[in-house]
């Protein structure tokens, strides 16, 4: 429990003072208007740590979202000064088809984050764009339908997305540690005239199958995304979300 948290509940206790004077000397109109004061002045004490509470919390949030921004751009950062090394070399050494080749996987990548940024919903875009700085045993790869949209769909995109979100972490923090190996987690996202289509492809171990199973039936349970068909393992998990009529 907080400090501001802590004097509101003591602020609002103190009224039963008064009122317990009141009680036991009924009548007595000073008393009465000293338990009126002090009602007031317990309930702006109140207001005024609620508002201070709610500031702390916002610049809290915040400065999280702005850390996290700056890791993002950090690892973005370090990928094209990567990139830059490689091709630098490949074109010291004459390696132009290399080099061709190495164009085009920046290429693909290029077109798969700008596929990513369109999502619509900011929590899912901000996540798997920032997944990369919060996970070290599991690798996030995506792949989405172009100019897939989900506020664009007649579904409930945040929903759909909250859904998206809580299955990934669902397998982040189930993945098996592996010895210089790290554990992918492929997503596809399309749709069609009928329903949105997620499917996720895992390659890897994990730490408890059974726990990941009641999770996901945890997760799955009242959201738009539902499991298509019944024979499905850890490894591949289809799910749909069909359009509202």
């Amino acid at each position: 429990m907080g400090r501001l948290t802590t004097a509101k509940h003591y602020a609002a206790a103190s009224v039963l003072l008064p009122a317990s004077a009141v009680l036991i000397w009924p009548g007595r109109l000073w008393l009465t208007a000293i338990l009126i004061v002090w009602l007031i002045a317990a309930a702006a004490f109140w207001i005024r740590a609620e508002r201070k509470e709610h500031q702390e919390r916002l610049t809290r949030t915040i400065q999280a979202m702005q850390t996290s921004g700056i890791r993002t751009l950090n690892h973005h950062r370090h990928d094209w000064m990567n990139d830059l090394q490689v091709l630098f070399g490949y074109i010291r050494l004459g390696k132009l088809d290399k080099t061709v080749h190495y164009v085009e996987r920046i290429r693909e990548r290029m077109v798969a984050e700008s596929a990513v940024s369109k999502l619509g919903v900011p929590s899912l875009i901000s996540f798997i764009q920032s997944f990369r700085t919060v996970s070290n045993t599991l690798s996030l790869e995506v792949e989405i339908q172009e100019n897939l949209n989900l506020n664009e769909l007649d579904l409930d995109g945040e929903a759909v997305a909250e859904t998206l979100i809580h299955t990934i972490n669902n397998y982040r923090l189930a993945a098996k540690p592996e010895a210089g190996d790290t554990s992918v987690l492929r997503l596809a996202l399309s749709a069609d005239e009928e329903a949105l289509y997620a499917a996720f492809y895992y390659e890897g171990e994990l730490i408890n199958e059974q726990q990941w199973n009641q999770k996901m039936k945890q997760q799955l349970a009242g959201a738009p995304l539902r499991l298509e068909g019944t024979e499905q393992s850890f490894s591949k998990v289809l799910l749909k979300a069909e359009m509202r009529a």
